[in-house]
């Protein structure tokens, strides 16, 4: 299990459980000034998108020590704030069956990479209508969330949600859960490595802003017959095909268990295991 279920989860899958969602996280005033801070934060983004972009070069340009102390500094500073971990849809299943209020927001990723609103992100808290989270980002999100231009928040039900996140899978993007002061979670986004920041520095920039997921995807050979859709759906490149088998097989080290090549397997043939059974990937987050 990656290193959040054992700090924050007691040993068993950490976004599970219903405490880490819990209003009474958001009474810690370092949390409430994060994520007031949070909103005009991300707005800006867009204007220091080209800037950061700079850095992250930079930063790929250095000797190897000092880069990994760099990287080093940056990814605990994220696991602190702001971290996230893949999660299949069947585990997004279980959160909105425990969950109370599901809101779907604007993507400051996209904002900033597209300059236009994308709503791929959603707020979840146990407490209805957003509770303490939606009033904090109503009065932090001015503009950004609530002017003319935007729908603002949009409140939805669990069937709703569930009906645009499988949509959001036939779009080729995975599923991930947030935290805005660890460990509390309150959003979960749907990503993409070549909008989503966090994915980009993750897999372009070998600077984790994410966890894999607690699985990775398997092919069942036997009901494999070649297609290669899956390949043209994984965000990670740890799908590849085997010509002379005919057969596509997953490099569990690279997998990052999000699941959303299943869909794309017309005969079914892609399952997810446990990534603690798996030897190559039980290690590797």
């Amino acid at each position: 299990m990656c290193e959040f279920c054992h700090k924050h989860g007691e040993g068993k899958t950490w976004y599970l459980r219903a405490e880490n969602y819990s209003q009474d996280l958001l009474s810690d005033l370092r949390r409430r000034a994060f994520l007031q801070e949070f909103i005009p934060m991300a707005a800006a983004l867009e204007s220091k998108l080209p800037q950061l972009q700079e850095k992250l070069d930079q930063m790929d340009r250095m000797p190897g020590f000092v880069r990994k102390v760099l990287v080093h500094r940056a990814v605990a500073k994220q696991k602190r704030d702001h971290y996230g971990q893949v999660l299949p849809l069947e585990d997004v299943e279980k959160i909105f069956d425990f969950v109370t209020s599901i809101t779907r927001l604007p993507c400051v990723c996209r904002k900033a990479t597209t300059r236009s609103e994308q709503r791929y992100c959603y707020g979840i808290s146990l407490a209805p209508d957003g509770g303490k989270l939606r009033e904090i980002f109503e009065t932090a999100g001015g503009e950004y969330l609530l002017g003319p231009d935007t729908k603002g928040f949009e409140t939805l039900s669990r069937e709703e949600a569930l009906a645009a996140f499988r949509d959001h899978e036939r779009e080729g993007l995975c599923h991930t859960v947030w935290t805005f002061v660890t460990p509390f979670i309150g959003g979960i986004c749907n990503c993409d490595s070549t909008d989503c920041l966090a994915l980009r520095c993750s897999i372009r920039h070998q600077m984790p802003m994410v966890f894999r997921a607690e699985y990775v995807a398997e092919v069942n050979p036997d009901l494999c017959h070649g297609c290669r859709q899956c390949l043209r759906q994984c965000q990670f490149g740890a799908i590849g095909y085997s010509p002379a088998r005919k057969k596509a097989e997953v490099r569990a080290e690279a997998c990052y268990g999000c699941g959303i090549c299943r869909p794309a397997c017309a005969r079914g043939a892609i399952g997810l295991v446990a990534r603690s059974a798996v030897p190559a990937a039980a290690k590797v987050w």
